[in-house]
């Protein structure tokens, strides 16, 4: 950013245990939702204020400014959001459900950052509803993944492709551990958990899972802020 002008993004929420329940190892994101009806309203401003633009001042003080995008990884704790971690890029799966709500043309936030107009950037527009998406991954993941397996009813709007390929005569297979997922959007988070899913009810390859719990516990309203 230029200066300290720093935007942020919709927050959104990453599932990272396995299995359902929040069951089973730690994985790079099982699903996600957006946006969140839990959080306290000043979230966004607590973190721009606490973490963002004390970040970007240090960073500036040492000669070594940043422009681009900021992912910052939070836990939200008893004694308020702590970092876990920082990324110079966009976070996955988070990024498909916080770029389905973004009406702002993308490329054009981007081109702000990069050429150090991002405070004069018009404010951003987000569309109404919500987001949600949902993880197939491959059999053995995340401990081995198996690869190479048929995969079809992928060729479908929603359906983000990460770990797949083709054959050179287009058959569609597993490449990765996190092969693909299913992310769509509805009038509020029920209906955009439901569309999600029968997204990935459509795909087909052996062996795959995926959680069946993505957003759950938001839509019924059981997720607490710890304190």
């Amino acid at each position: 950013p230029d200066g300290e002008a720093a935007v942020p993004l919709l927050p959104a929420q990453d599932v990272k245990r396995v299995g359902d329940g929040d069951t089973g190892p730690n994985t790079g994101g099982m699903g996600a939702y957006a946006p969140l009806p839990w959080a306290p309203p000043n979230l966004v401003d607590d973190v721009m204020r606490d973490v963002v633009h004390p970040t970007l001042a240090e960073l500036r003080d040492r000669g070594t400014p940043f422009a681009g995008l900021l992912y910052v990884g939070l836990a939200i704790t008893p004694s308020g959001p702590r970092v876990i971690e920082f990324n110079a890029r966009f976070g996955d799966p988070e990024t498909q459900v916080v770029l389905a709500l973004l009406e702002t043309p993308l490329g054009g936030l981007l081109h702000a950052a990069a050429t150090g107009t991002l405070g004069a950037h018009p404010p951003l527009r987000w569309r109404d509803g919500a987001a949600v998406t949902v993880v197939v991954a491959a059999e053995g993941y995340p401990a081995g993944p198996r690869t190479g397996d048929v995969i079809t009813g992928a060729d479908r709007a929603g359906i983000i492709h990460a770990g797949t390929r083709r054959d050179a005569d287009g058959t569609l297979r597993s490449a990765g551990g996190r092969v693909l997922c299913g992310t769509a959007t509805g009038p509020d988070l029920a209906a955009a958990r439901d569309a999600a899913y029968e997204l990935v009810r459509e795909v087909e390859l052996a062996g795959s899972h995926h959680r069946t719990d993505i957003a759950a516990a938001a839509v019924d309203g059981r997720v607490t802020i710890p304190g």
